[in-house]
């Protein structure tokens, strides 16, 4: 089984297509093993809001406590890339996640920091160690797919990119 990377940023429209793409397509690939890598594209003290340092230790949390993944990756990229919310907030998160995950459990999880130390790992993974420049990126089998800046990436690119 292949593992693919997908490195993305809740608040990047592109990453919200490619993520869309990305759902569109990977039926047709049972071979490959989607590992998702949240990132800040523009973390603190770039004057980039909303920033998405929380919302990308939001994915490992939500994971960890069962939530429905394809329902809080909706919420997120609505909440993030078309709302603008302000979700470096724990209160806006809990907000946003109140019907997909149990609130108590994720807001004890988040205030702990648990996942911190994982965003930091993605963000250096992508930015360091796979070349990342544009959002979103997938890695896969020594191949890489960027998206190009203010386009992002055409689902045929991605198709392509998944066959090979």
């Amino acid at each position: 089984m292949a593992k693919m990377r997908f490195f993305y940023d809740y608040e990047c429209p592109y990453c919200k297509i490619g993520y869309e793409y990305l759902l569109d397509q990977i039926d047709d690939f049972p071979d490959i093993e989607i590992e998702f890598r949240p990132i800040e594209a523009h973390p603190l003290p770039e004057e980039h809001p909303p920033h998405t340092y929380l919302a990308c230790q939001s994915y490992y949390i939500a994971k960890e406590i069962g939530a429905n993944m394809p329902a809080f990756h909706a919420a997120m990229f609505k909440a993030v890339a078309i709302e603008r919310q302000n979700v470096d907030d724990p209160e806006v998160l809990c907000s946003i996640l109140k019907d997909i995950v149990d609130t108590g459990k994720f807001r004890e999880i988040l205030d702990s920091g648990k996942y911190a130390p994982q965003i930091d790992e993605n963000n250096d993974l992508a930015y360091e160690n796979s070349g990342v420049w544009y959002v979103p990126a997938f890695r896969m089998n020594d191949k890489k797919l960027d998206a190009k800046g203010g386009i992002g990436i055409r689902s045929e690119e991605l198709r392509s990119f998944l066959k090979n």
